[in-house]
């Protein structure tokens, strides 16, 4: 199976960037299923049902969101009505929407499972160790089935902790949150892929997506801040591209996307 990522997408510049390249995007890596994190599609604020409607229309299968799932209010009820769409699963029970997404595609089942850290994080989420090892007591990777993990947090240290304990249990575990992409792209012992962060799809002349004035000042003054504004620039289309073996549901192909200005470019070949 053929899994196409992408980070995070920024405000209007990411969404834009994310529509204009993906189409052909997908014409060179013929993916079975196209994920987009959307946390900060919203002027860098969660996502509204329009602008999650609208990524879709782009020809994605699977939305997931993030700490900044709540941002955009109406979203309490939102995520109820777009299936596409999974807030962290890690959340407490009762807790609007849902934390997974599974399809059937040509008689391969491919679950997408949303998890939020717990480290340096605003929100308090769940442990996502022991909330996994109960998902996966029902859920497994085998012949037919594959299992894909958007990990969003903070601390690396978080995300390659649970990308190691993951091994050999998942398709793949690939960080999402920090808006980096990160240069450790590889497949695990036991045959799990990992990243420890796609990166977003934004202005990258920015501080993660943001203007850089508000930043600066906020790091170099102890005054009342500034307000946070959308880097409206030319976007870069971050992202992963992973194959799985349709026999075991582990990986055997993980490679970095970035399309756009400023970093530099790297395409996977199909």
């Amino acid at each position: 199976m053929r899994i196409l990522f992408l980070g995070d997408v920024f405000g209007r510049s990411g969404r834009d960037a994310v529509k204009e390249h993906l189409p052909a995007l997908k014409e060179k890596l013929s993916p079975d299923v196209t994920i987009v994190n959307v946390d900060n599609a919203a002027s860098g604020r969660g996502v509204t049902q329009a602008i999650a409607k609208e990524i879709i229309d782009y020809g994605v299968d699977c939305l997931t969101g993030g700490d900044h799932i709540w941002d955009q209010r109406e979203m309490v009820c939102g995520v109820e009505n777009i299936p596409e769409i999974i807030r962290p699963a890690n959340m407490p029970e009762g807790t609007p929407g849902r934390g997974f997404w599974s399809s059937t595609l040509n008689g391969q089942k491919i679950t997408v499972l949303h998890l939020c850290g717990t480290v340096f994080m605003n929100h308090s989420f769940d442990n996502p160790f022991d909330y996994v090892d109960k998902f996966l007591a029902q859920h497994k990777i085998n012949k037919s089935s594959h299992i894909f993990v958007d990990f969003h947090t903070e601390a690396t240290s978080e995300k390659m902790a649970l990308g190691h304990y993951l091994d050999g249990r998942v398709s793949a575990v690939i960080g999402s949150h920090t808006h980096i992409p990160t240069a450790d792209a590889q497949i695990f012992t036991k045959g799990t892929a990992y990243q420890t962060d796609a990166g977003m799809c934004g202005d990258y002349n920015s501080v993660i997506g943001v203007n850089p004035q508000a930043p600066i000042h906020n790091f170099t003054r102890k005054v009342p801040k500034e307000k946070m504004s959308p880097a409206d620039g030319e976007a870069t289309v971050c992202g992963t591209f992973i194959e799985t073996d349709d026999n075991t549901g582990l990986a055997i192909k993980i490679a970095p996307i970035r399309i756009g200005p400023r970093l530099s470019e790297e395409i996977p070949n199909p």
